[in-house]
């Protein structure tokens, strides 16, 4: 019988034989903070007085000093309207936004405008045509009189 010697399996960096390990989550989801959980904590920061003090308020809510930094800012901008999340992706130009809507106003009255000088063009023929003629009032009203 020959001596059959263990093979060792490929080990991956993590030192696991190739499964993946089960306590790793795929895909991580960004944490969303209230503007009440924003406001207690700035109020707990701005109340540490001794060294390290800070450092242990980060440790134990599992925040960055950026996140404080943050929103400080927001809190100077403008306490809680400035603490909620804002939506992401572009700001809307508000000026752009009206300036669009308008042109897309005036093009359709342009259209309207058009369609209502063909019309009375049309009438126009027509009254010729049947010998009615278009007279004017004071008021600005056309009224077709009969030619006789």
């Amino acid at each position: 019988m020959a001596n059959k010697q263990a093979v060792p399996s490929k080990m991956n960096r993590n030192g696991m034989n190739g499964a993946t390990d089960p306590q790793v989550v795929p895909k991580g989801e960004r944490r969303r903070f209230t503007a009440e959980y924003k406001l207690r904590i700035l109020a707990e920061a701005d109340g540490c007085t001794e060294r390290g003090q800070v450092g242990a308020l980060l440790r134990r809510e599992g925040l960055y000093s950026s996140h404080l930094e943050k929103w400080r800012r927001q809190r100077a901008r403008g306490a809680l309207a400035a603490l909620t999340p804002q939506k992401p992706g572009r700001k809307v130009d508000v000026q752009a936004a009206e300036l669009t809507r308008l042109q897309e106003e005036n093009e359709r009255l342009q259209a309207r405008l058009q369609q209502a000088e063909t019309i009375i063009e049309v009438q126009k023929k027509l009254s010729s045509l049947l010998g009615l003629s278009v007279t004017v009032s004071s008021d600005g009203k056309s009224s077709p009189r009969s030619r006789s």
